[in-house]
């Protein structure tokens, strides 16, 4: 009798869930794990705090752009190379990060690591070629449930680090994951797409009929400004934690944590229940939790009646919004045009990716030294609401296809 990891009759590999969650937990890991380390990274390349919070947004824009082209170039090459060719140059700019002797050589480098935003999009890309719709968000669910630790811990440990070791342990970090999993990746991932045979150029010509569908458009938008929350919260958290609230690196990162508990919480349900409601429920529950969390923080900073609890305790709520509606959403984008999985699943990714970049960016311009946490909750909410308007018109788009 066959295991789950050798071929299937079609020629195709299966691999384990545990890779695919190291694989979308990488990215993740990147993108947070050094956020505690921000002023003290500031110090060490003797620059603003403003400029070494540029890499997150800028990050997040790499990944973006990456996310565009890493879809059509799976579903010409396979899933397989693409990976594995990924986290290689990912594990060369990080030891770029490692060495930089200046800021603008870090976030050189530090763009450079964006690359490994493949595994995050091949993951999600390998379960929709594996599963149907709503089957695909339950998975998609339980794999981001597990990426949620990442988050979760990534902050705290980042913190403990740098406090130990100094910021470069943080990267050393990341560079012993990403071989891990590139290891694990070579043994187990064999192969879950077919090869479509089609050239970059054709397989390029196919974004517009993704582009000119009114539901992955909804979709993406959906996942993209409910995500904007959590975005906006990491550009602006790190200053608020240390600045206003006075928190220590090692602080700041187990605060900085908060939002992935609810985050875990979201995707279990979505593993859970995704198949039984319905995505469209799910991600339209997800966008009204997430802004009920925003507006009760956003309350109760404009009475100034908010403290450390208040701010990072109800950014659970934004993380358990998140994970209800980001796999849903995702599931829903990806399985509008299922021919076109891997190149759906990037660019959806990047429209999320993107809108993230510049909400973070955003985010860092809005506070200075005397900025309550007003000006950013409200650029939040504003996020939140237009998220769940995207479901909504989803929904309204359905039933008139449906009528």
């Amino acid at each position: 009798m066959q295991n789950s990891h050798s071929p299937t009759k079609r020629g195709l590999s299966k691999p384990h869930i545990t890779t695919l969650i190291l694989l979308a937990g990488l990215s993740a890991l990147g993108m947070n794990l050094h956020l505690p380390s921000l002023p003290s990274m500031s110090e060490y390349f003797q620059v603003e705090y403003r400029v070494m919070q540029l890499s997150v947004p800028l990050y997040l824009a790499g990944n973006a752009a990456v996310q565009i082209f890493v879809g059509p170039i799976s579903d010409q090459m396979g899933r397989r190379p693409v990976l594995l060719t990924s986290m290689a140059l990912f594990l060369v700019a990080t030891l770029g990060c490692i060495f930089a002797t200046s800021a603008e050589v870090f976030l050189l480098f530090r763009v450079a690591q964006t690359v490994v935003a493949a595994t995050m999009v091949l993951s999600r890309a390998a379960v929709r070629d594996m599963y149907d719709t709503n089957e695909a968000a339950s998975m998609i669910g339980y794999v981001t449930m597990g990426m949620a630790v990442v988050p979760m811990i990534g902050p705290a440990i980042g913190g403990f680090l740098d406090q130990w070791m100094g910021w470069t342990a943080n990267f050393w970090l990341l560079f012993a994951m990403g071989a891990l999993t590139l290891t694990i990746t070579y043994f187990d991932f064999g192969e879950t797409a077919h090869k479509s045979g089609k050239t970059l150029s054709a397989q390029f010509a196919e974004y517009p009929e993704l582009l000119m569908s009114p539901r992955f458009w909804g979709y993406s938008l959906a996942s993209g400004l409910a995500s904007g929350s959590f975005f906006a919260y990491l550009g602006g958290g790190p200053f608020l934690g240390t600045e206003i609230y006075g928190l220590s690196t090692a602080q700041l990162g187990v605060y900085f944590s908060a939002p992935a508990v609810g985050y875990f919480l979201g995707n279990f349900l979505s593993g859970r229940y995704s198949t039984r409601i319905g995505i469209n429920h799910m991600v339209l529950w997800g966008c009204i939790i997430n802004g009920a969390g925003v507006l009760t923080s956003m309350l109760i900073a404009m009475a100034g009646a908010d403290t450390v609890w208040t701010f990072f305790g109800l950014m659970c709520f934004v993380g358990l919004g998140n994970g209800m509606a980001i796999p849903n959403a995702t599931a829903g984008a990806i399985s509008v045009r299922p021919h076109l999985a891997g190149t759906a699943a990037g660019l959806s990714g990047a429209i999320m990716i993107g809108a993230g970049a510049g909400l973070s960016a955003y985010a860092g311009l809005l506070l200075s030294p005397g900025s309550t946490a007003v000006p950013l909750l409200l650029l939040m909410f504003a996020t939140a609401v237009l998220g769940l308007v995207a479901i909504l018109l989803v929904v309204l788009r359905e039933k008139q296809l449906d009528s």
